[in-house]
Formats: structure tokens, sequence, C-alpha cells
């Protein structure tokens, strides 16, 4: 397994991974057709500025497969420039497999390296495989979002995490 950032080369691979990950689980923040045009914008985004601007965006391949991402967004604006804002997402065949931890130890060091001292991301409060990997990784709940999100009928909890940096 191996963790890099992306490149250009790997735009089509990255955007089939985005919907791929968004077709076989529930617990990503967009529906599979709502996901596409951001997946794209990102994309974009990320190959038109230097990686070391305000977007990290890792992949983990597996032999010549995309099989995970770590998106990193650093605040815009002066007053939450060191804040980053993340979202991971790692195919149901290869969770559990340690390339959640690989990311965020590779992104940990980015970050520090960029002078962001807060980490955060939200997750929903029923994904406990993904709260365990974030509590791992040294992150804490902060609160508890209620019914912020709608899925199949039903409302959906959401805690926000995050990590000190000093």
């Amino acid at each position: 397994m191996k963790i890099r950032m992306l490149c250009e080369r790997d735009a089509e691979a990255f955007l089939h991974l985005r919907k791929q990950i968004n077709e076989e689980t529930s617990f990503m923040l967009r529906e599979p057709d709502e996901n596409a045009t951001l997946a794209k914008q990102q994309l974009e985004q990320f190959l038109c500025h230097s990686p070391q601007d305000h977007l990290l965006l890792l992949v983990a391949e597996h032999g010549e497969q995309l099989v995970g991402f770590l998106i990193g967004e650093r605040g815009e604006r002066q007053r939450n420039r060191h804040r980053l804002g993340l979202v991971i997402g790692i195919l149901q065949a290869f969770t559990g497999q340690g390339i959640g931890t690989q990311f965020f130890m590779i992104m940990e060091d980015w970050a520090r390296q960029q002078g962001i001292r807060r980490l955060e991301l939200t997750v929903m409060t029923h994904n406990q495989a993904a709260v365990a990997l974030y509590q791992k990784c040294g992150f804490e709940i902060e609160g508890t979002m209620r019914r912020t999100m709608l899925i199949d009928g039903d409302y959906i909890d959401e805690y926000m995490m995050a990590k000190l940096l000093y």
C-alpha cells in the first residue's frame, strides 16, 4: 500500500474512486450524484494550485488502483488559516488495514509544516469504526450536532471532532 499526493495522471481514477465510495457507503456527506461535481471541483482546484497552498489531497494506491483518499482544506481567511477541515474515504474492501492511520500520520506532518494548529472533521455518531479511528489518532469529540443529516428518511446525528496541534 502506498500513500502519496494526488497527481494529474490520477484525475480519472480519483473521480471513479469518489463515485465508488459514495455508492458503497452512506457515511459520506453527499449523495453519489451530488458528489461528482464537488469531486471535479476539488480535483481542478488541487491540480491548479500548489498543494502547499491550502489544499492537501492524499491517495492510497494498491497496485494500480486508488483505494482511498484524504482531503485537507485549510481555512482561507486570516482568522481561520490555522484550521484544517478533513474528509476521508476508503473503499470498504480496504478498511481495517491501517490506511486511515497512515493518512492521518502523513497529513499531520504536512499540517505541522504548514503551521496549522487545529484539525477538524465531522462523523456520523453511529459510524463506530470511524470514531474509533479518529480517537486512536488523537481526535476528541467536541460536541454532538443533532439531526444534521437526513438519510433514507432517518435523521442522523454527527460528532464534531478535533485535534489540537501545538
